[in-house]
């Protein structure tokens, strides 16, 4: 198969993954236990994203900046510092460290 097959195969698993959710009756989306569900995933999602852009370099583990950033953040976030400030300081400190260690 060349690589365009494999590109309309992955548009047409697409449209078929949003169809379906679209075909799926509202009585089964307005069930509690669903909404539990989907809140679950969403933070399970982000989590992963979290960690992956954090701890990946391609296939090897990095300890660099966004780590240091990332503490620094989570801190500000269990200090329950607003949103803004709690990006800023995760991003002043990753400058800080790549500084730092250049």
């Amino acid at each position: 198969m060349s690589m365009w097959h494999w590109i309309l195969l992955a548009c047409a698993v697409a449209f078929a993954t949003k169809f379906l959710g679209y075909a799926i009756p509202a009585s089964y989306l307005q069930n509690p236990r669903m909404a539990h569900i989907a809140a679950c995933m969403t933070v399970a999602l982000l989590t992963s994203l979290t960690v992956m852009n954090t701890f990946a370099a391609g296939q090897a583990l990095a300890l660099d900046a966004r780590l240091a950033a990332l503490v620094v953040a989570a801190i500000a976030l269990l200090l329950r510092a607003p949103f803004l400030l709690v990006v800023v300081l995760g991003a002043v400190t990753a400058a800080l460290w790549r500084w730092v260690r250049i």
